[in-house]
């Protein structure tokens, strides 16, 4: 029997987009608060979590199947306290019950969903359930509950136990070496598990891994490998080439399905595109290939028009669902193609079009559908087909303003319109690096905007920031991944500025996670702040996933930040946090890129280029020209009380010293010069 939306839970009163999807549901879902785990103690219930997140396709097939039904719902409402989570808004929920579910059945994924006693202890749970096998788990765990408490306590207080013990850090007392073999090592590590025919990862499904790229993009440059810039290289080509990159409307896919970037798994996540954004921005800096640039602006076009609100802020994702010609919601449906569609809009050009997106055995998706996907360069295409690379670009053109105004008729796919201060704060970032390198002040402008935003509209009465921005409102407090970005960003944007207020509010941001989330005992940071109730465990992130761990991006900003305001804690810090994951980041690369980039700092020089006088943003320009992934701007139009920057002011010329660790080489009017003075590798 399924619900025809008669019904209204708690979740009405929620600003999620995920948790509204679910407000009608004949299940009484509650959120996750205070008053919520008090209910379930009151009425000493099982507690049911059912985590997932708007842009997740098997999270809808169970609400279809489940959560609608209302013999479903009976069964939940008459044994739980039933809570939905958006995993967005509350990453801390989900990492807590994650633990449990990866503790039990050894993988995780979304939806996620957990039972747990009426203390938030987890005693059973997993992913994906189809209605009759979540229905029978569901009796059991009822029975037992009833039946066995004094079992479901056992359960409950070992899982607890495994899930606290899961990732705990402790203070690596051993002397902070960091050397060039150990780094060698952990490159080799990795190697096995490079693709060096489709780039990425091997086997399939292939995710875009920006900080891994990011990481051995500086890796191939800082070592001159050859090896290394061709891997780099497979992969950021494939990706653009590939059916993950939306070549009607630019932006990527979160993932693709196979092992050659074919088809996707269709949601866009701002994530994604904001850190692919970065990422291509630099690789063009080194390779000058202009594919790279035509990807980074292509990215920026899809989140300027279809994640972006004009206050400053970007939205979250974008569905993979969307309803296809039969009004039923179908996986990809808003855009792929069949051969008739296509033909009736191209004409004669068909057969050309074809050719260069694969509309054939190898575009194919499934059915009679074709998903765009590019197999060759632009050069050896116009060779193949004798015509000019001029024919080729107005034909690209021309096809764009065809099929993407007719692609737009369909209903598109859902949109997750909330804000969240990671997820922008990467954005941000990611406009900042697009500026650095292509010099278009729209770029900043866009940066700026969004800067202000999160200062004006996220930023709480104590200093501290909100997690999320949803109608005027912002409620949940963020957690250390969104300090870690929002600081990372601010620095970012400040080393193309020169504006200090940048950087004293990245510091004011640094101060204020040292008072709620730092551990005294591991010199690490939790995850969550101390203001935070209701969890059975603290974790403490440090695995580099799609979004680099935010103790990584924690300890990267304290080691710039040390530099900066000449702190001796904030640099300590940076190198006893990385001491602590050092042997599991050289054994496991792919899971510590971001770490691996701070380990790269200890190597060779680091350079601290301040740039003083009047024409300090114009040479600061130039210097960004080149691609020095070791070294740190500071500037200043004027004098300035930064340790870098005292004494050096002259307001008759513009000088750039080139420091390491304060001590400067002699001063330059010239950025050509002052590049001569440094040097991107460590060999």
């Amino acid at each position: 029997m399924k619900n025809d939306f008669q019904y209204t839970n708690d979740l009405i009163n929620e600003t999620s987009p995920y948790l509204l999807q679910h407000a009608h549901n004949p299940v009484n879902w509650h959120a996750w608060n205070d008053e919520t785990l008090e209910l379930a103690q009151k009425e000493n219930k099982l507690i049911l979590i059912s985590v997932g997140y708007s842009a997740c396709h098997w999270c809808h097939v169970m609400e279809h199947e489940s959560f609608e039904d209302t013999e479903v719902a009976a069964i939940m409402n008459e044994n739980f306290i039933n809570i939905k989570v958006d995993r967005e808004e509350r990453p801390d929920v989900d990492q807590v019950y994650m633990d449990a579910v990866q503790l039990l059945t050894g993988s995780g994924g979304w939806p996620l969903n957990c039972v747990a006693l009426p203390d938030g202890r987890p005693i059973w749970g997993g992913t994906y359930f189809p209605k009759d096998k979540w229905t029978n788990a569901l009796t059991q765990l009822a029975d037992l509950y009833k039946n066995e408490p004094q079992k479901a306590e056992e359960y409950a207080a070992k899982l607890t136990d495994g899930i606290q013990q899961t990732g705990l850090i402790t203070l690596n007392e051993e002397a902070a070496v960091f050397d060039k073999a150990g780094l060698r090592s952990a490159i080799d590590k990795w190697l096995p598990t490079m693709d060096f025919k489709n780039g990425g990862r091997t086997g399939a499904p292939k995710f875009p891994m920006p900080g891994n790229i990011d990481f051995l993009l500086r890796y191939a440059v800082q070592t001159n490998s050859q090896e290394m810039m061709d891997y780099v290289n497979t992969t950021l080509t494939k990706m653009a080439y590939g059916g993950i990159f939306d070549h009607i409307g630019g932006g990527f896919a979160r993932y693709s399905v196979d092992d050659h970037w074919h088809v996707p798994h269709f949601e866009k996540m701002l994530y994604d595109n904001a850190q692919l954004v970065s990422l291509y921005s630099k690789a063009y800096l080194v390779t000058k290939d202009p594919l790279y640039k035509e990807v980074v602006y292509r990215t920026i076009d899809f989140v300027e028009t279809e994640l972006y609100k004009d206050i400053g802020a970007f939205y979250s994702s974008l569905d993979a669902d969307s309803h296809n010609e039969a009004g039923e919601l179908e996986e990809g449906a808003f855009y792929v193609w069949n051969k008739e569609q296509l033909m009736a809009l191209l004409t004669d050009d068909f057969d050309l079009f074809a050719n260069y997106y694969n509309v054939n055995g190898y575009g194919k998706w499934e059915d009679d559908k074709y998903h765009l996907i590019r197999s060759i360069s632009k050069e050896d295409f116009c060779k193949e087909n004798n015509i000019s690379a001029l024919e080729l670009e107005e034909k690209l053109e021309k096809w764009q303003q065809l099929l993407y105004p007719e692609r737009n008729k369909r209903d598109k796919p859902r949109l997750d319109d909330k804000t969240l201060a990671s997820w922008n704060a990467l954005m941000l970032k990611g406009y900042v690096n697009a500026y650095s390198v292509f010099k278009e002040d729209k770029f900043l402008q866009m940066a700026l905007k969004n800067a202000y935003f999160i200062q004006n509209k996220m930023v709480k009465e104590d200093g501290g920031l909100y997690r999320s921005f949803k109608n005027d409102q912002s409620n949940i407090e963020a957690y250390l991944e969104d300090y870690a970005t929002v600081i990372d960003a601010y620095i970012s944007l400040y080393e193309v500025t020169l504006d200090e207020n940048w950087l004293l509010n990245a510091k004011q941001f640094t101060d204020y996670t040292f008072d709620h989330f730092y551990d005294d005992q591991s010199k690490m940071f939790f995850f969550t702040s101390n203001k935070e109730r209701g969890l059975i465990s603290r974790k403490v992130e440090t695995d580099d996933n799609v979004i680099p761990s935010s103790n990584s991006i924690m300890a990267n900003n304290l080691f710039k930040l040390g530099h900066y305001y000449g702190n001796k804690h904030y640099a300590e810090n940076a190198q006893a946090m990385l001491n602590n994951v050092k042997e599991t980041a050289l054994s496991y690369g792919s899971g510590a890129s971001n770490w691996l980039n701070l380990y790269s700092n200890y190597l060779g020089d680091f350079y601290e280029v301040a740039i003083v006088g009047s024409e300090a943003v114009e040479k600061l320009k130039e210097i960004n020209e080149v691609y020095l992934p070791n070294k740190l701007i500071v500037g200043s139009l004027k004098e300035s009380n930064l340790p870098l920057l005292e004494y050096k002011y002259n307001e008759n010329e513009t000088t750039i010293y080139v420091c390491i660790d304060g001590a400067c080489k002699l001063p330059v009017k010239e950025s050509k010069k002052a590049l001569g003075q440094m040097s991107s590798s460590y060999e």
